[in-house]
């Protein structure tokens, strides 16, 4: 005969519940390259708040004498510009670092601009899809036949440049992803049984739309989000480069890589090292909003 079960394999077990939040983070965290993408995305971001201390100069300061100063492992260079300086004899350390405040910043405050109205227009494009989807979403079909950087430039010509002039460039260039997304996840969501008892309790419109079913297309609209927001940094950084966007002598990516183009032969690192830090800085975020649609998106989850 055989022996009784242990009391312990009798013993019910309830594994200990996980947020959703939690769970995300945990599909997020297995992912080794977007984890290391957001750590170095997370060191570029704090290299940017801290820009006013971390700066060894400043940044608009020309040090005559040390014009295309070498980088510190080259050959002439010094510890006291440790990056080397730019044809003018700025600091090349301290202007990317002021550099990243203004190409961060050009970057969150499009992608906002563009995030919010795009989400309001989507939304009631969905609940109102007899009159008001059509003439919605054919203006961001004009919109959407010009490319992102074409349209900017358009934008730029008739506004002027300037900083705020390129954050509503790149975001109305922005506008029509997140206003078609915006839609697209409604009109799936809308259609759910818990909209429907919602919609059969009273709830009105504006409740249905903001309080039940914008929280269940979060997912989505942050991962459209992060991808937005690199490619606002390389809009910003295009128009800088074509004289278009921040003008000089502030810093930013962008005018680094124009104002360098005639020192390219004697001094590479003047036009190399902004480069590569828009190169990080995108790629980091590309990475990281791949992480994030591989950890939110339902239909990606495993287990």
């Amino acid at each position: 005969m055989a022996p009784p079960p242990d009391k312990q394999d009798l013993t019910p077990r309830s594994p200990r519940g996980r947020s959703p939040l939690g769970a995300a983070w945990d599909r997020f965290a297995a992912q080794r390259g977007a984890l290391a993408a957001l750590v170095v995305f997370g060191l570029v971001a704090l290299a940017a708040l801290l820009a006013p201390w971390l700066s060894p100069h400043d940044p608009l300061h020309q040090y005559r004498e040390q014009l295309l100063q070498p980088p510190l492992w080259m050959d002439g260079g010094t510890a006291r510009f440790p990056l080397g300086t730019d044809e003018l004899g700025r600091d090349l350390l301290s202007r990317l670092l002021h550099g990243a405040r203004v190409s961060l910043g050009l970057g969150l405050a499009s992608v906002v601009l563009a995030l919010v109205p795009g989400i309001v227009l989507g939304l009631l494009a969905a609940f109102h899809e007899r009159w008001l989807s059509p003439l919605v979403m054919r203006s961001m079909d004009v919109l959407l036949a010009l490319p992102g950087l074409l349209l900017a430039i358009c934008v730029i010509t008739i506004l002027g440049p300037g900083l705020t002039n390129t954050v509503i460039a790149i975001a109305i260039g922005a506008l029509p992803g997140s206003t078609r997304l915006a839609r697209a996840a409604a009109l799936a969501e809308k259609s759910r049984d818990y909209v429907q008892a919602a919609r059969a309790a009273g709830a009105s419109s504006w409740h249905l739309m903001f309080r039940t079913v914008l929280p269940n297309c979060a997912a989505p609209l942050i991962v459209q989000a992060t991808l937005a927001f690199s490619s606002a940094i390389l809009e910003a950084a295009g128009l800088g480069f074509l004289g278009l966007g921040v003008q000089a002598p502030t810093p930013e990516w962008g005018g680094m890589l124009a104002t360098a183009r005639d020192a390219l032969q004697r001094a590479p690192w003047v036009l190399s090292l902004p480069g590569l830090a828009i190169l990080l800085t995108v790629l980091s975020v590309n990475l990281v909003g791949d992480g994030l649609r591989d950890a939110l998106d339902p239909k990606l989850r495993r287990g």
